[in-house]
């Protein structure tokens, strides 16, 4: 009976923060619902009309949108492939004794904790700028004529800027599980004549399979969501070469002032984000019960 009593007791007391999230998610969610189905343009208030389903029709038949989900798809595979491969190597190194061992580490993972716009900031200005850009000058004093990075390469750009801020966090992962792994087990296969490629492949990896699927799955459900480095290095351009879902809807809503189309494309941005989380949480659990 007491058992019953605090039960009861815990699920009022956390009642109210529940309450407060559902309605912080499910109120913006619902009115998003609510736009898709209506003609609404920011530039005729008052004229707005139910259109049913053409919001989502016109949306998923647009020509932007098959590019949109592309480069989408793209951008997450090349980051997660960069900083899954790059983290699993930066974190064999930073595993090595080494003097300024704590400093390097710290080096390494100071780049997750600057903001997305300061950044893209960064990487536009100082580095990719054609003209006074570091790449430039350094293509310059080869002999070589500089290339504009985001005009002629954009998505391979932002992916590259977005995989330098992620990096951090997969290399960070990936050494705690590293740490965690068992040394006699490596100095038994050492002594057995494993090579230093043998023991990687047959003891260390196996050990990181977990610590991978955790930063697969943390990194695509937030890099669906990509924003701020398109914004303001390459504003979804040249054309659509680097427009992604989450911008091909921003600019629906907000650039051409059709509230009803973007709220169908935020709609349907949510159902695939959520059919991928899906997909992953079965991915990661199947790996977990082995």
């Amino acid at each position: 009976m007491a058992t019953q009593h605090s039960k009861t007791a815990a699920r009022l007391m956390i009642s109210p923060a529940v309450i407060l999230l559902l309605l912080w998610m499910i109120v913006p969610l619902s009115m998003t619902l609510y736009f898709s189905f209506l003609r609404y343009n920011l530039l005729m208030p008052g004229m707005e009309s139910f259109t049913g389903w053409d919001n989502y029709y016109y949306f998923l038949t647009d020509p932007a949108f098959s590019a949109a989900l592309t480069n989408t798809i793209l951008l997450v595979g090349g980051v997660l492939l960069i900083t899954v491969v790059g983290g699993t190597l930066l974190a064999l190194l930073l595993d090595q004794p080494m003097w300024g061992q704590g400093i390097v580490r710290i080096l390494v993972i100071a780049p997750f904790f600057i903001m997305p716009t300061v950044s893209a900031l960064v990487w536009k200005n100082m580095f990719m700028n054609p003209v006074n850009g570091m790449f430039a000058h350094i293509a310059r004093a080869l002999g070589m004529q500089p290339f504009d990075f985001l005009a002629h390469a954009p998505l391979a750009s932002i992916i590259g800027i977005v995989a330098w801020q992620w990096l951090p966090f997969a290399t960070l992962i990936l050494l705690t599980a590293l740490q965690s792994l068992d040394r006699e087990q490596m100095e038994a296969a050492e002594m057995d004549g494993a090579g230093p490629l043998d023991r990687f492949l047959y003891i260390t990896l196996p050990h990181l399979t977990r610590a991978i699927t955790v930063v697969v799955l943390i990194q695509t459900i937030f890099l669906l969501g990509v924003f701020a480095e398109i914004l303001v290095t390459t504003n979804g351009g040249p054309g659509t070469a680097s427009t992604n879902i989450t911008y091909l809807v921003y600019a629906q809503s907000l650039l051409n002032y059709d509230v009803g189309g973007g709220s169908a494309g935020g709609i349907i941005a949510v159902i695939l984000a959520n059919i991928v989380a899906i997909f992953l949480m079965r991915m990661i659990g199947k790996n977990l019960d082995a």
